[in-house]
């Protein structure tokens, strides 16, 4: 079974409007697909990337029309600056880490839908993902336990930081981006069809 490994920031834009599409790409090419989130941030200072807030303002608006063409694209609605980001990333990181370990050894949730929950929260509900209560609701929509926020924590931390690291090997700069078990990497959420074909043997 071919693996994709899915390094994602729950802060970023981008991976909201990834939507659920990748967990399909994945199960229908028959891949296993493994969530990964990275500190951004860190991922950025270790691999040249600019933080938003410096980058030049022609940067920044384009910035903010790609947003709103790539929403219109995507049929998901969103906020250009929402209320809460920047925000910690890191419960929601640890918790989607937890979830990941919890379904390793139950089968029960749904990974993809948490992602997803945590980002659009974060990105058109106006929530803060920081906010342990925040990251429960989206825990047990998800149909997780809602206690993973708190029982995951270490494990989690632990995971984030090594998660950083075998980003930075494996040559990752940003989200989302995937690696796919044979090298082949793609960026960004107007990348999907590319992995769909890869993935299908066509590219």
């Amino acid at each position: 079974m071919a693996r994709i490994d899915y390094y994602l920031s729950v802060i970023s834009p981008f991976c909201y409007f990834t939507g659920t599409r990748v967990a399909e790409i994945a199960k229908q090419n028959g891949a296993d697909l493994v969530f990964k989130p990275v500190d951004i941030m860190s991922l950025f200072q270790r691999t040249g990337g600019t933080a938003l807030g410096d980058r030049h303002p022609s940067r920044q608006a384009y910035r903010f029309q790609e947003l709103a063409r790539t929403s219109k694209k995507t049929g998901l609605p969103y906020h250009a600056k929402p209320m809460f980001f920047p925000t910690n990333p890191a419960p929601a990181s640890y918790a989607i880490i937890a979830a990941q370990d919890a379904f390793a050894k139950t089968g029960e949730g749904d990974l993809q839908a948490l992602v997803f929950f945590l980002l659009r929260a974060c990105w058109a509900e106006q929530k803060d993902i920081a906010e342990d209560a925040v990251v429960g609701d989206a825990l047990e929509a998800a149909g997780f336990d809602r206690g993973l926020t708190f029982t995951g924590m270490l494990s989690g931390a632990e995971t984030y930081v090594r998660n950083l690291e075998e980003a930075v090997e494996a040559g990752v700069f940003g989200a989302p981006f995937w690696v796919c078990d044979d090298g082949e990497m793609f960026w960004g959420v107007d990348r999907l069809n590319d992995l769909d074909a890869h993935l299908k043997g066509d590219l």
